[in-house]
Formats: structure tokens, C-alpha cells, sequence
């Protein structure tokens, strides 16, 4: 099969990345990390302006339909650009909230999403991302979903600081649904753009190791003329180039062992790649003051975020046993 993105897929991708360059978005991390939402929140709008969410919506709540593809493509550009923020979160909880059997919560709740209005996080385990600055915090403890409250506590230590985690608070608040029947949609949707955000995370850390070993010297000469970097170089942008038809197929399918197989692909050849622009940076790779810090630990956040390796893996050989 080939696949490749029509003339109106460029030109929206290219659009977002123009403006997510003219953001700044290292200095609006930061603020982020330290919960400083207000830069982070007019970055937001930009990007609602631009459709990105409206994309997970139905048209009947002001959206402009579900589109996976869309998604995908916009998803690689926030993730190339770090962009923080319950991203994934956002579109899943849309897409539950869509299918749910009472239409109310939809219309209360949607509309504003779409517009970039409101924020949304989804939390079906310990922690809820960024729900001190959520409007719509959705919390999944089978088998009821409820639209909890602010949060109380702290957030928890991660990883990744711009990743900010709080615990969730299942069995409180509105209930909304019990055995939501859009609840794997929203969940594979969830794995599906966050793939998407590592596939972009992964470029980013490539492109920044590209220009820095054709300035960083050693013997007399840049280090990206030497073999050994240039075969490091090429090992990672192979494994990046071979996870994005994957991904494009899988947002084509929609179905579970797709989008497993590539979050797993996606997700490993970032984290393979932010080792390597790590090492090739040498110390200053490591410094939380060097902006790739910033996206050397989103790429490894994201890798265990809406489904571990070992997990997407299951998935993919368990979906090969039932064909046999």
C-alpha cells in the first residue's frame, strides 16, 4: 500500500508547526512546569484555533467530526514542539463524552472543548494529568465515569516536570455513565495521539542532534563527520521513518493491534533516539537548563503513557493468536 498525506494534510501541518516556532514553547514549558498556566493557556487557544480539537468532536457539538488522521498529523507537530498539557487527554475525553447514551454531558461539556475554552483530563488509573488547570476532569472507576472535582492535594513527582501528576479521585463527583459504551474508542484514541506525540518528540531530539554535531568539533573536525555518528544517526532516523506509516495505518484502521503496534514502534524509536541525542550531546545533555532536557524526558514519559511497551506488545501477539 502507499500512503501519503493530500496537499490540504501539508498545508495544515505546516501551519501549526509556523506557529508552534513562533511560540517559544521551551520559556512556556517551563511555566508550565512550575504551574504557571498562563502562557500555556493562550498557547492552547492557538492551537484550538487551528481545529486541532475540533477534530475529536462531533459537528453536532461544534466540532468537525471525529478524524484520526487529522489527529495524527497535528499530534506529531505538538509533540515535535513539546507542546504541555493533557493533549491526549482532551481528544479521549471528547470522544467519550460524544458516545456516551445521555447526550447532556455532551452538550454541557463539548462544545467548549472544541473551542479550546475548556481543558479536559481523563484519569482511569492513580493519577489525573494537569487537573488543576482542567475545566472537565473526567475519572473512570469501573464501571462508573464521573466528572470529579478540583483536585486537593499536591501533584506527585514525574519525570517529566511539565507532566504535571495528581491524584485521582474516583467515586467522587457527577456521575455521568455507568460502562461508558465509547470507552475503548476513547482509550485507543488516547494511545493512538500519544504515539503520535512521541513520533514527534523523537524528530525534534533528532533534528537538535543533527545541527549540534555539525557544530561541535573535535580533532579538528565536526563530530558528524565521524562514522560512528553518522551510523548512530542513521540508526535513528531509520527507526523514526519506519514508525510513521505504522502510525498513519493504524490512525487509517483504528483497530487495537494497529495502534499498539504503533505506539510500541513509535514511542521505542523516540526513546531510542533521545538516548542517542543524549550521549551525542555529551554533558550538556544533561543539564535541566539545556532545552533538550526538555523533550529527552517527555520522550521518556511518553513511553509508558496509555500503554507500556510490554503491554502494547501483548496486544499485538494476543491479536495474532486469534487470527490463527
Amino acid at each position: 500500500m502507499r500512503f501519503l498525506i493530500d496537499a490540504e494534510q501539508r498545508a495544515f501541518t505546516a501551519s501549526l508547526d509556523a506557529m508552534l516556532t513562533a511560540a517559544d514553547t521551551p520559556a512556556v514549558i517551563r511555566e508550565w512546569s512550575r504551574g504557571e498556566h498562563t502562557s500555556g493557556r493562550a498557547l492552547w487557544s492557538r492551537v484550538a484555533q487551528a481545529g486541532v480539537f475540533a477534530l475529536a468532536v462531533p459537528e453536532a457539538y461544534e466540532g468537525l467530526g471525529l478524524r484520526p488522521v487529522e489527529l495524527t498529523l497535528a499530534f506529531v507537530e505538538l509533540g515535535r514542539h513539546a507542546v504541555p498539557g493533557p493533549l491526549a487527554e482532551t481528544v479521549a475525553a471528547a470522544v467519550l463524552l460524544a458516545g456516551l447514551d445521555d447526550q447532556g454531558p455532551a452538550k454541557r461539556l463539548l462544545p467548549a472543548l472544541a473551542s479550546g475554552e475548556s481543558l479536559a483530563t481523563l484519569a482511569i488509573g492513580p493519577y489525573a494529568l494537569d487537573a488543576d488547570v482542567t475545566e472537565v476532569r473526567l475519572s473512570l472507576s469501573t464501571p462508573e465515569l464521573r466528572l470529579a472535582p478540583p483536585p486537593s492535594s499536591p501533584p506527585s513527582p514525574s519525570l517529566d516536570p511539565a507532566r504535571r501528576l495528581f491524584p485521582a479521585t474516583p467515586h467522587q463527583g457527577e456521575l455521568l455513565a455507568t460502562d461508558p459504551p465509547s470507552l475503548s474508542s476513547a482509550l485507543q484514541l488516547a494511545r493512538l495521539t500519544t504515539a503520535a506525540q512521541a513520533l514527534g518528540v523523537g524528530l525534534a531530539l533528532l533534528d537538535r542532534t543533527v545541527a549540534h554535531v555539525k557544530q561541535r568539533t573535535q580533532f579538528g573536525a565536526p563530530i558528524g563527520s565521524f562514522q560512528a555518528v553518522k551510523h548512530r544517526l542513521a540508526d535513528a532516523r531509520i527507526a523514526l521513518e519506519f514508525a510513521r506509516p505504522l502510525l498513519l495505518g493504524a490512525a487509517l484502521t483504528m483497530t487495537e493491534e494497529d495502534i499498539a503496534a504503533a505506539k510500541v514502534t513509535a514511542c521505542e524509536a523516540a526513546y531510542a533516539t533521545a538516548r542517542t541525542a543524549l550521549q551525542l550531546h555529551g554533558a550538556i545533555g544533561y543539564t535541566a537548563e539545556y532545552d533538550l532536557s526538555l523533550w529527552l524526558t517527555k520522550a521518556r514519559a511518553l513511553r509508558t503513557a496509555w500503554g507500556t511497551p510490554d503491554e502494547c506488545r501483548t496486544t499485538v501477539l494476543l491479536s495474532g493468536d486469534r487470527r490463527w
